[in-house]
């Protein structure tokens, strides 16, 4: 088999997601640093929320804190039918506070449907979505709603940190991940205010774009199958497909929980593979309508994804191994370097060592090898693996508590 295509097609995607992103991030840094300090829109966080147990208690908290207007600030919680202690803990957390409302579905219908919910449960200009397993910094929101500049502006995405990093081997790999693909890879997209996955860890919306894009996102299938995986990149798609922009920032930050070990993570890596081949080729639809630059860019994405596999495959049964190992280690060695370059920039507690990255040279051919082909046959699975499956229209019940002055009444969504 010949390897030149697909190594061209690698050095293609790397120059885009690592010197042109870099290059335009320092060409065009006044329109990717354009904010707005005096915004200060009414602001409803969204938790959906599945079998968090108390660390639920900690999140609401942590966005009761935030360094924002409290009249211009609620919380509204979705427990998707949690199996333990969680919806306890949220109701924990809600007593005495009238702008925290716990809302429990009588159906596990998913983090998007519990999200659809929430927006119609608020009146909030901005709507933001966080993940009920974090902890966001206490002036994340402000520098969130900063960056709604224009109207055209629908989403802003936060940046992520690994919650407990030193804990093994993989949760500081993990962190280097998340440094390259929030301060690297992201670039090229933030050029042009097309960032196409924005994490639902942390991440805002107009409410009013999210009402719009309500039936789109209700209706999602495929293969007609209801699916609940890949909801956040499937959500920002919709909305750069609705002509939007969405943009990242770095300075909101929020802390999450990472697999520390490796049946956890692999579990994880089989999810996003799934979403990321969905959303690639979902995308080729309306790819056109895109900057052309950021449409080579996805266009190279999907074909490294399906081809890279091939390849490495390829590689092992020609006993090549030794080959595709040192292109590995180099290139991570290489990154590696940039990490140790740049780690002043990081938070003195986030900081892990440059050799944390070189597991990758592993961990990366195994869940391409394995996961890419698993993926794309497995491409309908309802299962969210953490959610169990899906399910169809959901009902619930609004909870409150008696010191919130509600009363339990059915809603159907």
């Amino acid at each position: 088999m010949e390897l030149f295509p697909i190594q061209l097609l690698i050095l293609v995607v790397i120059m885009n997601r690592y010197v042109l992103g870099w290059f335009f991030k320092l060409s065009l840094r006044g329109r990717f640093d354009r904010t707005d300090e005096l915004l200060e829109p009414t602001v409803a966080f969204v938790i959906p929320l599945f079998n968090e147990g108390e660390g639920i208690y900690r999140t609401i908290l942590s966005l009761l804190e935030q360094d924002y207007p409290p009249q211009k600030l609620e919380v509204v919680v979705v427990d998707d039918c949690s199996s333990d202690d969680s919806f306890a803990w949220a109701c924990k957390a809600a007593e005495g506070r009238r702008n925290v409302t716990v809302l429990r579905n009588t159906k596990n219908v998913g983090k998007r449907r519990g999200l659809i919910r929430a927006v119609r449960q608020t009146s909030a200009e901005i709507v933001v979505s966080v993940d009920s397993d974090v902890t966001v910094d206490r002036k994340a929101l402000r520098h969130l709603v900063a960056r709604f500049v224009d109207p055209d502006i629908a989403a802003v995405g936060g940046r992520t940190f690994v919650r407990g990093c030193q804990a093994s081997w993989l949760t500081r790999m993990i962190e280097v991940k998340f440094y390259f693909s929030q301060e690297w890879l992201k670039d090229l997209e933030r050029s042009f205010r097309s960032v196409m996955c924005l994490s639902g860890c942390l991440t805002a919306y107009r409410r009013a774009v999210l009402l719009e894009l309500e039936s789109i996102l209700e209706a999602r299938r495929v293969l007609g199958v209801p699916i609940l995986y890949g909801e956040d990149r499937f959500l920002t798609r919709q909305i750069v497909k609705a002509g939007y922009k969405t943009v990242f920032t770095p300075l909101a930050i929020c802390h999450t929980a990472a697999p520390a070990k490796l049946q956890a993570y692999f579990s994880q890596q089989l999810r996003w593979r799934r979403s990321n081949l969905v959303d690639m080729i979902s995308a080729l639809s309306h790819v056109w309508r895109l900057h052309p630059v950021i449409a080579f860019h996805l266009l190279s994405l999907f074909a490294l994804a399906v081809a890279y596999p091939v390849a490495v495959f390829n590689m092992l049964l020609n006993g090549n191994l030794w080959e595709m190992m040192t292109a590995h280690l180099s290139f991570a060695a290489v990154l590696g370097l940039v990490y140790a370059f740049k780690m002043r920039g990081i938070p003195p507690e986030q900081r892990v060592s440059a050799v944390s990255f070189l597991p990758i040279v592993l961990v990366l051919p195994v869940t391409y090898i394995l996961f890419t082909p698993l993926a794309l046959f497995t491409l309908d699975s309802g299962s969210w693996e953490t959610r169990g499956s899906a399910a169809g229209a959901s009902g619930g019940d609004r909870v409150s508590t008696p010191e919130a002055g509600a009363i339990a009444e059915p809603e159907e969504t």
